[in-house]
């Protein structure tokens, strides 16, 4: 048996079929939407990202571009903390750690693994990668927002969190 990486039993980023950055998001960066605009927003951030996973690479890129749009560790108007972006307001959730540290990053993980839980119950009839796509529309914008695979991204910031971060991602896992 062969070393398998810990998030393969929870789908393949690679195969996971995506349209990108929404017009809106690649807009912050006067960059194209699709694919391309995800691809080059991963590109720039792609120095500070090279110590992360590649799915936590994604998130990181989206959430807080690798820390470079945080404030003393704060985005989204101070709401949210750390390089993914916990929103103790909206989730209950208190934060760990400094903004850039491992407890935080492990507290962001759990988070993400635990919607995937939720997203497999709430819809076992699911495959593996719809399952990992929709845990990560539910770390944005929560699982009760996540109605079909189809408006997975219907209710997340800029209506495409889940496509951009698996575009971001897949950049990543190339480099």
């Amino acid at each position: 048996h062969g070393k398998t990486e810990p998030m393969k039993a929870y789908g393949n980023i690679m195969s996971i079929e995506t349209s990108g950055a929404s017009a809106m998001t690649a807009a912050g960066d006067r960059l194209g939407p699709g694919k391309q605009g995800s691809h080059e927003m991963a590109r720039i951030d792609l120095e500070r990202m090279k110590k992360y996973k590649t799915l936590i690479a994604g998130i990181i890129s989206r959430e807080s571009r690798a820390g470079n749009q945080l404030v003393n560790g704060r985005g989204d108007h101070g709401r949210a903390f750390g390089l993914m972006q916990i929103d103790p307001q909206n989730s209950g959730i208190t934060p760990v750690g400094s903004w850039d540290s491992v407890e935080h990053l492990i507290q962001a993980t759990k988070i993400l693994l635990s919607f995937i839980d939720v997203i497999k119950n709430k819809f076992p009839s699911w495959n593996a990668n719809q399952h990992l796509k929709g845990a990560i529309a539910a770390y944005n914008m929560g699982d009760q927002n996540v109605r079909s695979y189809e408006t997975v991204d219907a209710a997340t910031t800029g209506r495409d969190y889940s496509n951009d971060v698996v575009a971001r991602a897949q950049w990543y896992k190339r480099y």
